[in-house]
């Protein structure tokens, strides 16, 4: 077994671990620093829409027009006097998208730029798109938004249980405000193809987090009957037992949309993709991120202010002070001590599991228990 391997099922057994529900603190932190900065990035550049959102032109040259296209982008600009985009085709032509234009003045920029080519003005194609349009489709993106996230609330608090529903749901608005706000801190446009991205992003993330969540879901049942583990100490055993598979996960999704991204878009120059990929890889890595640092710490916090989980913790605290006073060690395999308790409540700790108390106990004695 590769050494990954073995670490997963050692993790997945409780036989090593991280304690992530202990240090909650410094996740919740980190990611207001990381939001906060997203909204004041957002505030102070605003989103970069694109043309299907604030409506205009799209203007396709003929084959082999013999100019560049920083050259080309100057022209556009000059002659609608709005920021313009070139993107040369691999036919030769270009591609120049100019937005927030009224579409009775594409005529004007299209002659213009047919004596700034050197072309004829019939050879220059327009293609129009409306403001009313473009609002049209944002609404619809807006809708499309609100009614996944409702629906989520819904199939949570059904599967699993409210609290559970709201850590999803803060997750899913954290991931969404970190990835506009890296979209209008780079200046990248938001096209349909971004909001594709971004449901797609929010999909995979809620994937990941009800992964968690089903693993928590079984180990918590019958809790409170034992004494021995803490809601917050199982919900950590079940962050473990499921890291390397969300780490897996996410690493084998990252890397195509990584080509996409990096070499598609920076290397051979096909900015289109830019607009799909970034969503998808800027979501992607916060997607397994709030899942294993920010929605289950949540539950964790949110279970452990109910009256049945206070009494247990203070049970459970109450026996640790009591085996650290006397100087007992808790046998983990000893039956007869844990004979009510679920086997499968362990939280994840460090080092192994089953480590008798000395070196001679239960020595002779295949169970280990006292005659």
């Amino acid at each position: 077994m590769s050494k990954l391997g073995n670490l997963g099922a050692r993790l997945h057994r409780g036989e090593i671990g991280y304690d992530f529900i202990k240090n909650r603190k410094i996740w919740y932190g980190l990611s207001i620093l990381i939001t906060i900065t997203a909204i004041v990035g957002l505030a102070v550049r605003g989103l970069n829409m694109g043309i299907e959102f604030q409506g205009g032109a799209v203007f396709t040259t003929p084959k082999n027009v013999s100019v560049s296209v920083s050259q080309a982008e100057e022209y556009a600009e000059r002659a609608s006097g709005h920021d313009a985009i070139v993107q040369e085709l691999g036919d030769g032509s270009m591609r120049i998208q100019v937005s927030g234009i009224e579409t009775d003045k594409a005529n004007q920029i299209k002659n213009q730029l047919s004596d700034d080519l050197n072309v004829d003005a019939e050879q220059i194609n327009a293609e129009l798109v409306g403001p009313s349009w473009g609002e049209q489709i944002a609404n619809k993106a807006w809708q499309g938004l609100g009614i996944f996230l409702i629906l989520v609330v819904i199939y949570l608090a059904i599967a699993f249980e409210w609290r559970m529903a709201v850590a999803a749901f803060i997750a899913l608005i954290h991931d969404i405000t970190i990835t506009v706000g890296i979209y209008a801190l780079v200046g990248f446009e938001v096209t349909p193809g971004t909001v594709i991205g971004l449901l797609t992003i929010l999909g995979y993330s809620l994937y990941d987090t009800v992964v968690v969540f089903d693993s928590l879901k079984e180990q918590t049942k019958d809790l409170t009957k034992q004494t021995r583990w803490t809601y917050s100490d199982v919900a950590n055993r079940s962050i473990n037992s499921t890291l390397v598979r969300s780490i897996n996960t996410t690493v084998v999704a990252l890397l195509p949309v990584a080509g996409l991204l990096f070499i598609g878009g920076g290397v051979l120059g096909a900015g289109m993709l830019n607009d799909i990929s970034l969503s998808l890889f800027v979501g992607l890595a916060a997607g397994a991120y709030s899942s294993i640092f920010i929605a289950t710490p949540l539950v964790a916090d949110l279970k452990e202010r109910e009256p049945a989980m206070k009494a247990l913790k203070k049970r459970v605290l109450a026996k640790r002070a009591q085996t650290a006073a006397t100087g007992e060690t808790q046998v983990l395999g000893d039956d007869e001590a844990y004979a009510d308790e679920p086997e499968d409540a362990a939280p994840a700790v460090v080092g192994p599991r089953n480590q008798p108390a000395s070196r001679t106990r239960g020595r002779g004695r295949p169970s280990g228990k006292r005659r």
